[in-house]
């Protein structure tokens, strides 16, 4: 007991420390904790480490994906989700079927399907992983595709793992695997739909702030378990949970409770990343020693395990050249269409050209349309015109492109699918260790050299380009945030000193002007007219708002109040 102790806040310790050090030395503290895993997997106590898969699949891995997904701009994901759909689907199938086929050559008396399974293993990209590019100065377009990409793929390759494993030892059928793979992710969207509404629901009533962010910590689990009890996808649903809890919460949550939420699950984050990467390298000795145990030859894995590295990177860059063009294309109607939307939107908001709009959409459709219809398909084009302008400011080229490909890094997941593989497997050492070099290599060897690629191939920023973009945007939000307070109708002004009264009134009335604040600026959020940072920095100052103006429990100004 005292020993796992010891091991546990020496861990903790080189987490943190690995934190602080890594930035200053150029260095991913990723890349840091597996290199301190590898050293300490040769010292005597660490020499069988074995972490059993299900730890990081149903127990780490939930709560990680929950936390991304509940921190991810929502309206990001929703413009790039075709391109995330497709990564996270077709070039996972792609990517495993042709590594089936290279490890059937290349490892004698595999078959085809036991090499599909392994392809699988090694085909998602790792959302723990993924999290080194985000300290780079990458496009936030790019972000985007890697954080949905790395969330959702693992369902298409646990799906395909399972599929190939019963195809190796009894028949394969390709419409029950895609039926399976339907009622996976549409079972689990379902499940994490229903957990993430419901979790608002009570959290919204709790007062408490740390009891409340106690409950966010069972979310991921609510959603996940009983989503593989029904033999869905529980990181699917643990996803699902947590996007519509980013949506939602700054609606139902106080600023209070969401900021006892961020900085707590940030220290989650912090540690079960740490953890993940440490006991990946810590596990590098005893995956090797069953490899030699079994008689199989280590340097030949390490070779193949290259072989397939190598193989995924061109199949990812083959799959990657083209959707950018597609995207460039779609990017060229959008400009094409942008300034007869600009048309319309002006018109709507003239009282007479949303009269002639009624009344072509009356005569259109044969039936009387409500100005509540009328209101919606003005949202509609509010919404087109910003994904437009969204993807015009920030347009895909071969820089991004580079970025996509060099950062779909393998990680813990490839390391703890592996480990899943049945004992009859076979050759299960040499393919287990495959799979862990193939992860190690692309850490290493990606994750390593993603900051100076990044550097190497992105021109020089016009700052002043920048700035100017960035304080036309904050004009915009300073401007809506004084007509939303606007609407908001002022007490009387007191005469001579004020009462406490008073006082609490011109409180109320504050929180009030707050409160129609943030909704135009979540209305605006939903619409994606803003910058998504932008949005969250101004957001986060409503919040310190609200927080500084309920806990004084009086303005400024009030007797004997210094603030």
């Amino acid at each position: 007991m005292i020993e796992l102790l010891v091991v546990s806040v020496t861990g903790l310790m080189v987490i943190a420390a690995t934190t602080v050090v890594g930035p200053r030395l150029g260095i991913a503290s990723p890349l840091m904790l597996v290199a301190i895993g590898v050293a300490a997997s040769f010292l005597p106590m660490f020499e069988s480490t074995h972490i059993d898969p299900e730890w990081i699949l149903a127990g780490v891995l939930p709560p990680l994906l929950y936390s991304a997904a509940v921190s991810m701009p929502a309206m990001n994901f929703r413009r790039e989700f075709g391109a995330i759909s497709g990564l996270s689907v077709l070039l996972v199938l792609a990517s495993a079927l042709l590594l089936g086929l290279f490890f059937m050559l290349v490892i004698p008396g595999l078959g085809f399907a036991w090499g599909v399974a392994l392809g699988a293993i090694i085909s998602p990209t790792d959302a723990v992983a993924t999290s080194i590019i985000k300290k780079t100065s990458v496009s936030k377009r790019v972000v985007a595709m890697l954080d949905g990409e790395s969330l959702l793929n693992d369902a298409t390759a646990l799906v395909l793992l399972r599929t190939a494993i019963v195809a190796a030892v009894a028949s394969f059928s390709f419409w029950g695997a895609v039926g399976t793979f339907a009622y996976s992710v549409v079972v689990a969207v379902v499940i994490g739909s229903a957990v993430g509404w419901l979790n608002l629901v009570v959290r919204k009533r709790v007062t408490d702030p740390t009891v409340n962010t106690v409950i966010s910590f069972t979310v991921p689990f609510l959603a996940s378990v009983p989503a593989e009890l029904l033999e869905a996808s529980g990181l699917v649903a643990a996803v699902v949970a947590g996007l519509v809890t980013g949506i939602r919460a700054p609606r139902d949550l106080s600023p209070q409770h969401r900021l006892s939420d961020s900085q707590n699950w940030r220290t989650v984050e912090l540690v079960l990343e740490g953890a993940v990467f440490l006991t990946m390298g810590l596990q590098i000795k005893s995956i090797v020693t069953n490899v030699e145990r079994d008689h199989a030859g280590v340097g030949t894995a390490v070779f193949v395990a290259a072989g397939a590295l190598a193989l995924t990177i061109l199949v990812r860059a083959a799959y990657i050249t083209p959707l950018l063009g597609v995207l460039k294309s779609r990017s060229r109607r959008a400009q094409r269409l942008q300034n007869w939307l600009q048309g319309v939107q002006e018109k709507m908001n003239s009282s007479e050209g949303k009269q002639e709009a009624f009344d072509k959409l009356n005569a259109r459709r044969g039936r009387k349309v409500s100005e509540r219809d009328l209101d919606r398909f003005a949202v509609r084009v509010t919404r087109v015109l910003a994904d437009m302008e969204y993807f015009l400011r920030e347009p895909l080229g071969w820089r991004e492109g580079t970025a996509v490909v060099w950062a779909g890094m393998r990680g813990a997941i490839t390391v703890a699918a592996a480990q899943t593989l049945p004992e009859d497997t076979p050759q299960r050492s040499v393919l287990v260790l495959v799979a862990y070099a193939v992860a190690v290599m692309s850490l290493l060897g990606q994750g390593g050299t993603i900051g100076p690629l990044l550097r190497l191939i992105t021109p020089k920023a016009d700052q002043t380009a920048t700035d100017r973009q960035t304080t036309a945007e904050r004009t915009r939000i300073i401007e809506l945030l004084r007509t939303s307070a606007e609407t908001v109708p002022k007490p009387p002004h007191p005469e001579g000193d004020a009462t406490p009264e008073q006082f609490e009134t011109a409180k109320r009335h504050r929180l009030a002007v707050i409160a129609a604040q943030r909704s135009a600026l979540l209305d605006a959020r939903d619409h994606g007219t803003f910058d998504a940072d932008i949005l969250a920095t101004a957001l986060a100052n409503l919040d310190a708002a609200q927080i500084a103006t309920e806990m004084h429990g009086r303005l400024a100004g009030a007797p004997g109040a210094h603030t």
